[in-house]
């Protein structure tokens, strides 16, 4: 019998197998979600001038350096300043412009008074203006030009997922526009003669398909555009009818089922030759295909159980789908938590346990099963529950608890 081969050299033939998709330009309102392809690089100062981080006066600080509730300052006021203003006026010595928060700080100013630290504040703040604290110090609440970014400094690197911080990153940087990934494009089929739409009448052997559901979001979260979702018995000829009408359309095709050692495993019976089945040293997730079409489209064969094929989706499908995408970051982040209770893990294969994280003690988060069942790879109710995948070495044969453990969260 041949030995389970490992997780890493599973891993190693996909990711060898899989091409950089092609690039486009998009607007950055349109390219949430993307990948950036190159880095995204300041058109403009941030902040594009000096201006002022808050509401009151700008003066020239050797005016007000003394200045004191007992020994108060008073300004006449020359200006008013409004955000969005283009006005420059000129400041004498012992004058001063009203401003308002993002206004452009007058050439002759070098500091600005909050209205608080004057006697009017706002209602009284045209005509002359009674300092009764003076700045701390020349510059106060300026911001500078460029104190930010210069404009061609980079705001973000190629490699990233352009989401709703970045684009308002690039846009407060001036660029209007972002070299981005394409979306790969996947095929999601699930297998068995077995399986109904959920909500429909179940006969005696049959249950209700989810794996296309669960398969399909977790394609969305990876940024990937889903063609098809689709579900085909055990026979071989449904099979061969979706593929000849999908295959040169998508970039990967994900099927549940059909990879195992029983007699009807349709994908291992119709793909023998274009895919390789082999035993990896993981639970769940240990049967698995990998192979690439003459298309190109690359072909992952996933366990039927549906949490075999969460799993197996985030080992080598994710990675696969992100490294379409250029994105620099494959793996998911991981935290390093003690285990909230004791649990056996597999002889020989690494573990992927559905996890929750308990948080009630902001100072010692635990992780922990999502279900009692632990990593079943059957307990479909159970990723209801999960957030993370606790993962385990081989070499370990039980957690106990407080034990350190591994944990991926699955957030983003």
């Amino acid at each position: 019998m041949t030995a389970p081969i490992a997780v890493e050299e599973q891993l190693a033939r996909v990711l060898a197998s899989t091409r950089l998709l092609e690039v486009e330009t998009l607007p950055v309102p349109e390219a949430r979600g993307r990948t950036l392809r190159q880095p995204v690089r300041a058109a403009v100062d941030i902040p594009v001038f000096d201006n002022s981080a808050m509401d009151g006066f700008a003066v020239r600080f050797a005016d007000v350096t003394d200045a004191t509730g007992a020994a108060p300052v008073a300004l006449t006021v020359v200006a008013d300043l409004p955000a969005g203003t283009a006005d420059d006026p000129a400041l004498r010595a012992g004058e001063a412009a009203r401003i308002m928060t993002g206004s452009p700080v007058p050439a002759d100013a070098d500091a600005i008074v909050p209205f608080e630290d004057t006697a009017g504040g706002l209602a009284d703040s045209l005509g002359t203006v009674t300092v009764q604290r003076a700045p701390a110090k020349a510059g106060a609440h300026i911001r500078r030009a460029g104190e930010d970014l210069r404009a061609g400094d980079e705001v973000l690197p190629a490699g990233v997922v352009f989401g709703a911080w970045q684009q308002g990153a690039a846009g407060a940087a001036g660029v209007a526009e972002v070299v981005v990934s394409r979306c790969p494009r996947v095929a999601v089929i699930s297998t068995g003669t077995e399986l109904v739409a959920p909500g429909s009448p179940l006969r005696r052997g049959q249950i209700p398909e989810s794996n296309s559901v669960l398969l399909a979001g977790l394609v969305a979260e990876a940024g990937a555009d889903l063609v098809l979702r689709t579900s085909v018995d055990d026979e071989g000829s449904q099979l061969r009818d979706v593929l000849a009408g999908v295959l040169d359309e998508v970039d990967a095709v994900i099927f549940s089922g059909g990879v195992s050692a029983g007699a009807y495993e349709v994908v291992k019976n119709e793909l023998a030759g274009t895919m390789t089945f082999s035993k990896v040293a993981m639970q769940p997730g240990k049967p698995q295909g990998f192979g690439v079409a003459p298309s190109g489209a690359l072909l992952f064969g996933l366990p039927g159980n549906p949490v075999s094929a969460a799993v197996s989706f985030e080992v080598f499908v994710r990675p696969a789908l992100l490294a379409m995408q250029g994105r620099a970051a494959l793996a998911r982040p991981v935290l390093r938590l003690p285990a909230s209770t004791a649990w056996k893990t597999p002889p020989n294969r690494r573990q992927y346990l559905p996890a929750t994280i308990d948080r009630s003690d902001p100072s010692r988060w635990t992780a922990g099963p999502a279900t009692a069942g632990g990593s079943g790879s059957h307990r479909a109710g159970g990723l209801g529950a999960a957030e993370a995948y606790v993962v385990v070495p081989a070499e370990v044969d039980a957690v106990a608890a407080g034990d350190e453990v591994d944990v991926w969260t699955l957030e983003g």
